[in-house]
Protein backbone atom coordinates (compact mmCIF):
# COMPACT_ATOMS: atom_id res chain seq x y z
CA UNK A 1 0.00 0.00 0.00
CA UNK A 2 1.06 3.75 -0.80
CA UNK A 3 0.12 6.73 0.38
CA UNK A 4 1.21 10.07 -0.87
CA UNK A 5 2.19 13.05 1.42
CA UNK A 6 1.82 16.42 -0.63
CA UNK A 7 3.15 19.27 1.37
CA UNK A 8 1.35 23.04 0.87
CA UNK A 9 2.06 24.21 4.35
CA UNK A 10 4.87 26.62 2.78
CA UNK A 11 4.13 30.78 3.11
CA UNK A 12 5.16 31.90 -0.01
CA UNK A 13 7.14 35.01 1.06
CA UNK A 14 9.15 34.67 -2.66
CA UNK A 15 6.21 35.07 -4.58
CA UNK A 16 5.39 38.45 -2.83
CA UNK A 17 1.21 37.97 -2.87
CA UNK A 18 -1.05 38.03 0.00
CA UNK A 19 -2.38 35.14 -1.58
CA UNK A 20 -0.06 31.82 -0.93
CA UNK A 21 1.72 30.33 -3.89
CA UNK A 22 -0.36 27.27 -3.25
CA UNK A 23 -3.55 28.63 -3.60
CA UNK A 24 -2.37 31.19 -6.91
CA UNK A 25 -4.09 30.11 -10.09
CA UNK A 26 -2.93 28.04 -12.76
CA UNK A 27 -5.13 27.86 -16.11
CA UNK A 28 -8.25 29.00 -13.74
CA UNK A 29 -7.50 26.52 -10.97
CA UNK A 30 -5.51 26.74 -7.88
CA UNK A 31 -1.72 25.46 -8.18
CA UNK A 32 -2.33 22.63 -5.88
CA UNK A 33 -5.30 21.66 -7.20
CA UNK A 34 -3.69 20.59 -10.77
CA UNK A 35 -0.88 19.14 -8.36
CA UNK A 36 -3.68 17.00 -6.47
CA UNK A 37 -4.94 15.52 -9.76
CA UNK A 38 -2.21 14.28 -10.68
CA UNK A 39 -1.98 11.95 -7.60
CA UNK A 40 -5.52 11.06 -8.39
CA UNK A 41 -4.39 9.31 -12.14
CA UNK A 42 -1.76 7.56 -9.75
CA UNK A 43 -3.57 4.15 -9.52
CA UNK A 44 -0.95 2.41 -6.72
CA UNK A 45 -1.70 5.48 -4.24
CA UNK A 46 -4.28 4.83 -2.36
CA UNK A 47 -4.76 7.79 -0.23
CA UNK A 48 -3.64 11.39 0.26
CA UNK A 49 -2.30 13.19 2.99
CA UNK A 50 -2.32 17.33 2.18
CA UNK A 51 -0.46 18.89 4.80
CA UNK A 52 -1.62 22.82 4.62
CA UNK A 53 -1.29 25.56 7.61
CA UNK A 54 -3.57 25.06 10.05
CA UNK A 55 -5.64 28.59 9.31
CA UNK A 56 -6.14 27.46 6.31
CA UNK A 57 -7.83 23.93 6.34
CA UNK A 58 -11.72 25.35 6.32
CA UNK A 59 -10.31 26.81 2.81
CA UNK A 60 -9.42 23.59 1.32
CA UNK A 61 -11.79 21.60 2.19
CA UNK A 62 -14.36 24.27 0.43
CA UNK A 63 -12.14 25.72 -2.40
CA UNK A 64 -9.53 23.49 -3.14
CA UNK A 65 -10.97 19.70 -2.93
CA UNK A 66 -13.56 20.46 -4.97
CA UNK A 67 -11.47 21.61 -7.49
CA UNK A 68 -9.24 19.10 -7.49
CA UNK A 69 -11.10 16.33 -8.98
CA UNK A 70 -10.41 13.75 -6.18
CA UNK A 71 -12.11 10.29 -5.66
CA UNK A 72 -9.18 8.91 -3.45
CA UNK A 73 -9.26 9.24 -0.09
CA UNK A 74 -8.04 12.57 1.39
CA UNK A 75 -6.73 13.40 4.35
CA UNK A 76 -5.57 17.69 5.25
CA UNK A 77 -2.56 17.34 7.89
CA UNK A 78 -1.73 20.65 9.89
CA UNK A 79 1.94 21.71 8.83
CA UNK A 80 4.45 23.08 10.98
CA UNK A 81 6.63 25.51 11.11
CA UNK A 82 9.25 24.84 8.65
CA UNK A 83 8.81 22.29 5.76
CA UNK A 84 10.67 19.10 7.24
CA UNK A 85 8.38 19.87 10.40
CA UNK A 86 5.27 19.85 8.03
CA UNK A 87 6.78 16.27 6.30
CA UNK A 88 6.81 14.44 9.67
CA UNK A 89 3.84 15.50 10.60
CA UNK A 90 2.11 14.27 7.68
CA UNK A 91 4.38 11.09 8.20
CA UNK A 92 2.67 10.48 11.92
CA UNK A 93 -0.71 10.73 9.76
CA UNK A 94 0.10 7.97 7.62
CA UNK A 95 -1.57 4.16 8.48
CA UNK A 96 1.55 2.90 9.86
CA UNK A 97 0.87 -0.27 8.01
CA UNK A 98 2.15 1.47 4.68
CA UNK A 99 4.81 0.08 2.86
CA UNK A 100 5.56 3.09 0.70
CA UNK A 101 4.99 6.98 1.44
CA UNK A 102 6.06 9.21 -1.62
CA UNK A 103 6.03 12.99 -0.82
CA UNK A 104 5.57 15.48 -2.86
CA UNK A 105 5.86 19.52 -3.12
CA UNK A 106 2.32 20.87 -3.72
CA UNK A 107 3.63 23.67 -6.07
CA UNK A 108 4.75 20.96 -8.54
CA UNK A 109 2.07 20.43 -10.65
CA UNK A 110 3.72 19.04 -13.79
CA UNK A 111 5.03 15.71 -12.53
CA UNK A 112 4.54 12.97 -15.43
CA UNK A 113 2.21 10.05 -13.78
CA UNK A 114 4.01 7.63 -15.02
CA UNK A 115 7.49 9.15 -13.51
CA UNK A 116 5.55 9.16 -9.94
CA UNK A 117 4.83 5.41 -10.38
CA UNK A 118 8.52 4.31 -11.37
CA UNK A 119 10.14 6.54 -8.53
CA UNK A 120 7.51 4.48 -6.31
CA UNK A 121 8.22 0.98 -7.82
CA UNK A 122 11.80 1.95 -7.44
CA UNK A 123 11.49 2.67 -3.73
CA UNK A 124 9.81 -0.69 -3.03
CA UNK A 125 12.84 -2.28 -4.48
CA UNK A 126 15.58 0.03 -3.12
CA UNK A 127 13.97 1.58 -0.56
CA UNK A 128 14.32 5.26 -1.28
CA UNK A 129 14.53 6.49 -4.79
CA UNK A 130 13.92 10.00 -5.80
CA UNK A 131 13.40 12.18 -9.46
CA UNK A 132 15.86 14.76 -10.57
CA UNK A 133 18.00 16.13 -13.26
CA UNK A 134 21.58 16.27 -14.37
CA UNK A 135 23.15 19.57 -13.77
CA UNK A 136 23.94 21.08 -17.03
CA UNK A 137 25.60 24.08 -16.68
CA UNK A 138 28.92 24.70 -15.16
CA UNK A 139 28.07 24.56 -11.15
CA UNK A 140 30.51 26.90 -8.98
CA UNK A 141 31.32 26.73 -5.20
CA UNK A 142 31.61 29.87 -4.08
CA UNK A 143 32.78 31.72 -0.42
CA UNK A 144 30.31 34.10 1.38
CA UNK A 145 32.73 37.03 -0.06
CA UNK A 146 31.31 35.62 -3.27
CA UNK A 147 34.97 34.46 -4.76
CA UNK A 148 35.13 31.09 -6.79
CA UNK A 149 36.44 28.31 -4.57
CA UNK A 150 36.44 25.47 -6.97
CA UNK A 151 34.53 24.43 -9.99
CA UNK A 152 32.87 21.20 -9.09
CA UNK A 153 32.77 18.10 -11.85
CA UNK A 154 29.52 18.23 -13.65
CA UNK A 155 29.08 14.84 -14.69
CA UNK A 156 28.62 13.76 -11.09
CA UNK A 157 26.01 16.17 -9.76
CA UNK A 158 22.16 16.17 -10.07
CA UNK A 159 19.40 18.70 -9.00
CA UNK A 160 16.77 17.19 -7.13
CA UNK A 161 12.93 17.34 -7.50
CA UNK A 162 10.00 15.63 -5.65
CA UNK A 163 8.77 13.12 -5.72
CA UNK A 164 10.46 11.06 -3.41
CA UNK A 165 9.50 8.16 -2.30
CA UNK A 166 10.75 6.19 0.89
CA UNK A 167 9.91 2.79 2.89
CA UNK A 168 7.69 4.00 5.73
CA UNK A 169 10.27 2.68 8.28
CA UNK A 170 13.01 4.71 6.76
CA UNK A 171 11.77 7.93 6.14
CA UNK A 172 10.47 7.64 10.13
CA UNK A 173 13.78 6.76 11.37
CA UNK A 174 15.19 9.41 9.21
CA UNK A 175 13.31 11.79 10.68
CA UNK A 176 12.85 11.50 14.20
CA UNK A 177 16.52 10.85 14.10
CA UNK A 178 16.72 14.62 12.53
CA UNK A 179 14.59 16.17 14.92
CA UNK A 180 16.68 14.51 17.61
CA UNK A 181 19.92 15.98 16.52
CA UNK A 182 18.42 19.31 15.42
CA UNK A 183 19.30 18.76 11.85
CA UNK A 184 17.41 20.41 9.14
CA UNK A 185 18.00 19.12 5.35
CA UNK A 186 17.04 20.99 2.15
CA UNK A 187 14.97 17.76 1.11
CA UNK A 188 13.66 14.07 2.91
CA UNK A 189 16.19 12.41 0.99
CA UNK A 190 19.19 14.57 2.68
CA UNK A 191 17.50 13.16 6.08
CA UNK A 192 17.91 9.63 5.07
CA UNK A 193 21.38 9.71 3.63
CA UNK A 194 22.55 10.79 6.82
CA UNK A 195 21.60 7.60 8.25
CA UNK A 196 24.06 5.76 5.90
CA UNK A 197 20.61 4.49 3.38
CA UNK A 198 21.51 4.43 -0.24
CA UNK A 199 18.61 6.51 -2.06
CA UNK A 200 18.51 5.61 -6.01
CA UNK A 201 18.26 8.98 -8.13
CA UNK A 202 16.04 8.13 -11.23
CA UNK A 203 15.59 10.83 -14.25
CA UNK A 204 12.92 13.43 -13.75
CA UNK A 205 11.93 16.26 -16.08
CA UNK A 206 13.06 19.65 -16.90
CA UNK A 207 9.27 20.62 -16.96
CA UNK A 208 8.66 19.22 -13.29
CA UNK A 209 9.01 23.13 -12.20
CA UNK A 210 8.70 24.27 -8.57
CA UNK A 211 6.57 27.18 -8.83
CA UNK A 212 8.01 29.61 -6.32
CA UNK A 213 8.22 33.00 -8.22
CA UNK A 214 5.96 35.27 -9.97
CA UNK A 215 8.24 33.90 -13.19
CA UNK A 216 8.15 30.26 -12.64
CA UNK A 217 3.82 31.11 -12.50
CA UNK A 218 4.41 32.87 -15.63
CA UNK A 219 6.35 30.13 -16.98
CA UNK A 220 3.38 27.14 -15.54
CA UNK A 221 1.11 29.13 -17.79
CA UNK A 222 3.02 29.54 -21.10
CA UNK A 223 3.58 25.28 -20.55
CA UNK A 224 -0.10 24.96 -19.99
CA UNK A 225 -0.94 26.67 -23.42
CA UNK A 226 1.69 24.50 -25.10
CA UNK A 227 0.05 21.45 -24.23
CA UNK A 228 2.92 20.25 -21.17
CA UNK A 229 0.46 20.35 -18.37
Amino acid sequence: MVSAIVVAAGKGVRMNNTVRKQYLLLAGRPVLSHTLALFEKCNIISNIFLVVPEDDIDFCNKEILPSSGLKKEINLVPGGIKRQDSVYNGIMAVDKKKSIVVIHDGVRPFVRPEMLELCIVEAKEEGACILGIPAQDTVKQVQSSDHIVKTLARDTLWLAQTPQAFKYEIIKKAHENARLVRFTGTDDASLVERLGNSVKMIRGSKNNIKITTKDDLKLAEAMIQAGLG
